[in-house]
Parts: structure tokens; C-alpha cells; sequence
């Protein structure tokens, strides 16, 4: 499946958000994800799908001034 994935094209093979973040090895609690502009709760993770051409974004906290 094709999707954008915080502004790069690329090819996955998640169906799921929760799959996705397992595919590009995203870890831990401090994560916020949207798709197609939609943020997604942590709790829907697993029942959300993803669908051919989608644009998601995963955003994690940095430290900075």
C-alpha cells in the first residue's frame, strides 16, 4: 500500500495504524498520530484502517529551546 508518512511517499504493508507504527518501528507512549488530518487515539490505533494513498503524521516530543 502506498501512503505519505510525515510528508515521504512510501510503500507499507500495514493495513492498521498500530501495524504501521510497528512496520517503521515507532516505540513508546509519547506519540500522537493523525491520518489525512484526523488525529487518531491511542485507543483506536488497532481498529483504525488505512487505506491506499492516505497521509499520515507521527509526531513525537522533542527537547529544545
Amino acid at each position: 500500500m502506498r501512503l505519505t508518512v510525515n510528508g515521504e511517499p512510501m510503500e507499507v504493508k500495514a493495513t492498521r495504524v498500530d501495524a504501521l507504527l510497528g512496520e517503521l518501528a515507532y516505540e513508546g507512549t509519547h506519540l500522537a498520530v493523525a491520518v489525512n488530518y484526523d488525529v487518531v487515539s491511542r485507543t483506536q490505533w488497532a481498529q483504525t484502517p488505512l487505506n491506499d494513498g492516505d497521509a499520515v503524521e507521527i509526531l513525537t516530543p522533542r527537547q529544545g529551546g
